[in-house]
């Protein structure tokens, strides 16, 4: 395999299982008080920009990544939205 896309899938697990204990606990607590929903926009739109560069290079570990990571996002954006 590839050395680039093994740092590339490497970078790609890091980065959107950084936000898995955030989204746990926001959901299993329902406190999102502390939440800026700002952020989580703007880093929304962002990812999605992500994608859209994934896309264009045809680079999966950015396009899967980045789908993955704006699920997390948009899903603490509910909550957010929901508990505020």
């Amino acid at each position: 395999m590839d050395i680039k896309l093994i740092i590339g899938i490497l970078a790609a697990i890091l980065t959107t299982s950084a936000f898995l204990p955030q989204v746990i606990k926001a959901h299993n607590s329902k406190h999102t008080k502390d939440l800026s929903l700002g952020m989580y926009v703007v880093m929304s739109i962002g990812l999605m920009l992500w994608i859209a560069y994934g896309v264009i290079l045809q680079s999966l570990p950015i396009i899967i990544a980045n789908s993955l990571t704006i699920m997390l996002c948009a899903y603490l954006i509910i909550l957010k939205l929901k508990h505020g």
